[in-house]
């Protein structure tokens, strides 16, 4: 499986309960796509959130997104690390 960090904006304001509101819609569904976003993280002034993901493919963690109502475009695999 691939790694991927993916980066959303508008979430400006967004509480810690919102954002699990998020992750959850993301969770329900995202064994159809065989991704599994891990975990999840927000910068509420910005109203960035930083997602890291395991899956088959960028286009998949894009679907997975997309269908739970906050999609995104930057989506980066992250196949080296230190």
């Amino acid at each position: 499986m691939a790694r991927f960090i993916d980066v959303h904006d508008g979430f400006v304001g967004v509480t810690k309960d919102q954002l699990a509101a998020a992750h959850d819609a993301d969770a329900a569904i995202e064994d159809e796509e065989g991704v599994h976003i891990e975990h999840a993280w927000l910068d509420p002034q910005s109203g960035k959130v930083f997602c890291l993901s395991t899956g088959p493919s960028k286009e998949a963690l894009m679907r997975i997104h997309e269908r739970a109502g906050h999609p995104t475009d930057q989506v980066y695999e992250v196949s080296i690390e230190v």
